[in-house]
Order: structure tokens, then sequence, then C-alpha cells
């Protein structure tokens, strides 16, 4: 007897949402604290998010990356200053 899979594969779509289509965050919520530090006009340090959320700064930068430009549809950008922490700020 020969075994059939029943599995069937879904296409997932690579491109990040537009800015029309971006999810917007609860209000009071971890992710709506760190988008409220990052746009701010200086910008916010990895230790100032994780004080603020209690993560890991792994975590902080894994939202960085992931959760603010797939499902919110922003972009983060960040510069460091010689003698200062890197700083991030939304453009």
């Amino acid at each position: 007897m020969a075994r059939t899979s029943k599995s069937k594969s879904k296409a997932r779509s690579t491109t990040a949402p537009t800015t029309a289509g971006a999810q917007e965050s609860r209000a009071g919520s971890k992710a709506a604290a760190v988008i409220a530090l990052l746009k701010n006009k200086r910008g916010a340090t990895i230790a100032e998010m994780t004080e603020v959320t209690g993560w890991q700064s792994h975590s902080v930068r894994g939202f960085l990356a992931g959760s603010l430009r797939k499902r919110h549809g922003l972009e983060v950008t960040s510069e460091k200053r010689s003698g200062e922490e890197r700083r991030y700020h939304l453009r």
C-alpha cells in the first residue's frame, strides 16, 4: 500500500504590507509603548525598550526587525554616534 499525503501546501506572501494595510497596535500594549519611544525625536536605545517592556534585548531586536516591518509596515532606522549607544528611530 502506498501512502498518500493529505497535507496541502499553502502559498505565503513574502511582501510586507503597505502602510494602508498595516495593523495598529492596541493602546497600552508593549508594542504601542515601543512605537511611542521610537517616535520620540531622540528615538530609543535597546536598554530603554527593554526597561519599558520587560523583554530581553534579543526579543526587542527581533520585534524591531520582524514585527514592526512586517505587521505594522514601519521602517526602523538606527544611528550610532561616537561615545553613545545605538539609537533607533521610526522613519
